[in-house]
């Protein structure tokens, strides 16, 4: 019988954690699917519903609260609830995929907490506070006040790497790529 295993990567905004995660999904060998977040924010770029993530109006995300589907879920800024709907797992699981997800900090803890033995929450850090800042301008996404809101959120977030199973440093992106594949692929196959 498959048994699935869940690997989270979380990391203060701008630290790199997505790049890592598409990196990991193009290896083969490790048999992940993304667990696609369902989140009340706007779409940004080109991201797409049912891709990126599961878009949802904060009154449906509510309900589905309501409703007990989430495996976790957060207010992670005002009016933006991100999260994870337990029927993502459970498809996942049926596909016989192990799930890999791109999460905030508190999300990817409450999901090590619930299946401790199944998980590995991996903790992606930045170099430095300033690399991080540099790297939320180059996305040219968001405006400087939001970015300045992250910021102060990545001091607390950074606080909690300890509380993972491992923290890998992405100062050199495929430095960290190997690592993070080296430390899922030990996983699974233990």
């Amino acid at each position: 019988m498959f048994e699935g295993k869940l690997i989270v990567f979380s990391a203060p905004s701008g630290a790199g954690k997505t790049t890592i995660v598409k990196h990991l999904l193009g290896k083969k060998a490790l048999n992940l699917a993304f667990s696609i977040s369902a989140t009340s924010r706007s779409k940004r770029g080109e991201e797409i519903n049912g891709e990126d993530y599961y878009f949802l109006s904060t009154a449906a995300f509510k309900g589905h609260i309501k409703a007990g589907d989430f495996l976790e879920w957060e207010e992670v800024y005002r009016d933006n609830f991100y999260g994870t709907l337990k029927s993502e797992v459970e498809r996942l699981w049926a596909l016989k995929k192990h799930v890999i997800f791109d999460i905030d900090v508190s999300g990817g803890l409450r999901i090590k907490k619930k299946f401790p033995e199944k998980t590995l929450a991996v903790f992606v850090k930045p170099p430095s506070i300033d690399d991080l800042k540099i790297r939320l301008k180059k996305r040219e996404t968001e405006s400087d006040d939001k970015i300045n809101m992250r910021i102060s959120k990545a001091s607390a977030e950074l606080a909690t790497a300890p509380l993972f199973d491992c923290i890998i440093e992405n100062k050199i992106l495929e430095a960290a790529q190997e690592e993070a594949h080296q430390t899922v692929l030990d996983f699974i196959k233990s």
